[in-house]
């Protein structure tokens, strides 16, 4: 038999290996993608859309003003703190076309959170949308960033309609805090001068640095996955050969509510972007009749979400009554599907939800359920040119799961090894050396293999916790909540929640008595952004711990939320 066994259970359809890709760069794929379907949409966002030539365009006058900024060279690194508007491809594909490094910000981060990744990466650039432009402000002291590009809601929305959406967002509803950096340019303004300016090509090749891709790990450390333009390359064509088999080219359409400064949502992006399908990006998936009424405007055949994005969808008044005719494929990541979704939605629209497991540090995908699968709790095959090992604590490969004896015996630590896999994490050496070891990546995930090389994720990463699909690391929140001065110690857990899959439980044992819950939560929104934020806030007398002081956390996560 075979180690990859998982090849026996390939489509026939589905290569083991992938072919050399015959581009050395993103900006060469991005080149040949707006060529080829010049005319045809590209992005749809707030009832306007960009071709692929205007795109083409665009990120070719951003790349050209990048250029020309004063002291700017080849790999330096540009921040990008936007929502999905159109304004993101172009910033995304100029900072790639000018050989420059894309470093995605989540724009709800607060301003110490954002200045701990800026400052790790050393960002000279940013580009931010106004509504976020006090949180950088806040968090620019200290920092090497040199430029400011800020940008309105409404930018790249013809006039008449640009003047009132960014009237209506910064005078009408008041989103827009009071700001003050000088010298900042207008994303406006940047594009302007960068069309009367020359750009010029730059050798990229598959080794150079494309994305630095944050992930806290295991430890909650905030860590720059250095993914390079190859790495990026070869999961476009690995994904791509998974759940592209029935695309025709310049006729697709994806819907992307997921935020664009995700790695599933940035490289789901890019992969049908290779089939000249237009994307729409939605702005604000919390607005769920908003997104149901959008969806009610397009003929879909393509959706990516998580768990409990296609969960809420389900619940949402109108969703049901849709067009899902033209559906295709709706591919589901960040988090496991669960069973009761995974058939509710198949009812609903006719097609199967179908899962994906990877990470922020393998660009991402490494495990795909074939198309057309039922939910059968499983995170399903290695995908193309990919290999997966169970290794157990002492990195020795544990045996296949054939159905009987000790479960515990094939359960142990996932491990990968592809051309998808990251450099290492940035300026992190010590870091690198705990996840790589011999070519292979130890993901901190446990699961098990059966013998027809299927995969089942048994617990995500030790201690971490799953808010709607974005990783929350309980170091991270007892740093920050353990520096408060009524604090004596605390501790964090995950607990499950209908809405969004697991909630934040946080156990504090008071130094102040007079510390109210109230207080608490008021210091952690301060600290923290929103998925991170304590849902349960406990108070007790002591923590539970083992011999050496370890906080036993299990005891903490099986009590009752407080």
């Amino acid at each position: 038999m075979s180690e990859k066994v998982w090849l026996d259970s390939y489509p026939a359809n589905i290569p083991a290996e992938i072919d050399s890709s015959p581009f050395s760069s993103l900006p060469e794929l991005i080149d040949n993608t707006v060529r080829k379907f010049a005319d045809k949409p590209a992005f749809s966002n707030l009832g306007q859309t960009l071709s692929f030539g205007e795109v083409d365009r665009l990120s070719r006058d951003f790349a050209a003003f990048l250029q020309g900024l004063p002291g700017a060279s080849q790999g330096d690194r540009v921040a990008i703190m936007l929502p999905n508007l159109l304004q993101y491809p172009v910033a995304l594909f100029g900072i790639l076309r000018a050989g420059m490094t894309v470093v995605n910000v989540n724009p709800l981060y607060t301003a110490r959170e954002l200045q701990v990744q800026l400052k790790d990466s050393g960002a000279k650039t940013i580009v931010v949308v106004e509504n976020f432009a006090r949180t950088l402000q806040e968090a620019l002291p200290g920092l090497a960033i040199e430029h400011v590009i800020t940008t309105q809601i409404g930018d790249l929305l013809p006039a008449p309609k640009r003047w009132v959406v960014n009237f209506v967002i910064k005078y009408v509803k008041k989103m827009v805090p009071n700001w003050q950096i000088g010298k900042a340019w207008s994303f406006k303004k940047a594009l302007a001068d960068g069309a009367t300016s020359e750009f010029v090509p730059v050798k990229i090749g598959p080794e150079d640095l494309a994305f630095l891709q944050y992930t806290g790990g295991t430890t909650g450390i905030a860590k720059g996955a250095m993914l390079t333009h190859g790495n990026l390359l070869a999961n476009l064509e690995q994904v791509s050969l998974w759940i592209s088999a029935s695309f025709k080219e310049g006729r697709e359409i994806a819907i992307a509510p997921l935020p664009m400064y995700h790695i599933f949502c940035l490289t789901s992006t890019l992969g049908f972007m290779k089939w000249g399908s237009l994307t729409v990006l939605i702005a604000n998936p919390r607005d769920l009749p908003g997104l149901v009424k959008e969806l009610g405007r397009w003929r879909f055949s393509v959706l990516t979400g998580v768990n409990t994005l296609f969960n809420a969808l389900l619940n949402t008044p109108g969703f049901a009554k849709l067009d899902f005719s033209a559906l295709k494929v709706v591919v589901g990541g960040g988090a496991a599907v669960q069973e009761s979704v995974a058939k509710r939605w198949q009812e609903v629209t006719g097609t199967h939800l179908t899962e994906a497991y990877g990470l922020t540090e393998t660009s991402p995908g490494v495990c795909c359920t074939p198309l057309g699968d039922p939910w059968n709790g499983s995170i399903g095959l290695p995908v193309t040119s990919t290999e997966v090992s169970i290794r157990d604590e002492d990195f020795k490969k544990l045996p296949l799961w054939n159905g009987e004896g000790d479960i515990a015996q094939h359960t142990g630590e996932i491990c990968v090894r592809g051309p998808q896999v990251m450099r290492g994490y940035w300026n992190k050496l010590e870091e690198t050396a705990k996840v790589i070891q011999d070519g292979w990546l130890k993901t901190g995930d446990v699961g098990h293999m059966n013998a027809r090389g299927y995969i089942t994720l048994t617990d995500r990463k030790k201690d971490m916790i799953l808010v709607s699909g974005f990783n929350v690391y309980p170091n991270e929140i007892e740093n920050i909540v353990a520096m408060h001065p009524g604090v004596e110690e605390c501790a964090v857990v995950g607990v499950p929640d209908e809405k969004s899959g697991e909630a934040v439980k946080l156990v504090i044992v008071r130094k102040d008595r007079k510390l109210s819950k109230e207080d608490v939560a008021k210091y952690c929104h301060t600290q923290l952004t929103g998925y991170k934020r304590p849902r349960h806030i406990e108070f007790r007398d002591s923590l539970p711990k083992t011999p050496i002081g370890k906080i036993l956390r299990r005891e903490l996560r099986d009590a009752p939320a407080g």
